[in-house]
């Protein structure tokens, strides 16, 4: 059930935070941006690694009209397709509006699973609410992870290699998940986004007004 469902991912099973700055960059401005990632992060001798992934966004609404709706995201990609799907659950944001915090910061789990991950999830009452593919490329930064991702629109259901470009414009993640307490992990993010500028600008961007404004 859903009461059974938000009770455990409120209590301690999900002890990770994560800490997270985003941005964009116009198609144009990509080539630059990996050339300066590149030059700021680490094992990039092999060549910069790319990523293709598909993701399914599932939602259960409670019966209650006060509590908000349970999401799961079921991952899995479309390079590597014998590697497992992963279930990931994001907490609510932090107040954006908190000035003692660099970052956003919400609890976060993500795990591995079967290929049957996404008819488990319709068993058990969720449904589908959209789905997409990302493209991009994917850097480390000692614990720091960045994304250069570019989001895609799947034309043909059930189809994932048929897709179009939504936006002329790539977006650009700085995160890092540690245990919770780990507040110190903002500085050492916020340093690096001073690094990248004015290629990108990174910060907090506030989920709760975009969705309002949707």
């Amino acid at each position: 059930s859903m009461e059974s469902i938000l009770a455990a991912v409120n209590s301690s099973i999900v002890p990770l935070q994560e800490y997270l700055l985003q941005g964009s960059i116009l198609d144009s401005s990509r080539d630059m941006l990996l050339h300066r990632l590149k030059g700021l992060c680490d094992n990039v001798e092999a060549g910069t690694v790319s990523f293709q992934d598909h993701e399914m966004v599932y939602i259960m609404r409670s019966n209650t009209t006060n509590q908000q709706p349970m999401i799961f995201r079921a991952r899995r990609s479309l390079t590597h397709r014998e590697a497992p799907w992963h279930l990931r659950y994001l907490g609510t944001t932090e107040p954006v509006a908190d000035k003692s915090r660099h970052t956003l910061m919400r609890s976060s789990i993500d795990v591995g699973t079967s290929d049957n991950l996404v008819q488990f999830l319709r068993d058990i009452g969720f449904r589908l609410d959209h789905e997409f593919v990302l493209k991009g490329y994917f850097f480390r930064k000692g614990r720091m992870k960045v994304t250069v991702s570019k989001v895609f629109r799947i034309v043909q259901p059930d189809n994932p290699d048929r897709v179009e470009p939504l936006t002329g414009s790539y977006l650009v993640e700085l995160s890092v998940v540690t245990s919770a307490g780990q507040e110190q992990v903002q500085e050492e993010m916020k340093n690096f986004a001073e690094q990248l500028k004015p290629l990108v600008i990174l910060e907090k961007v506030d989920h709760r007004r975009l969705q309002q404004n949707m």
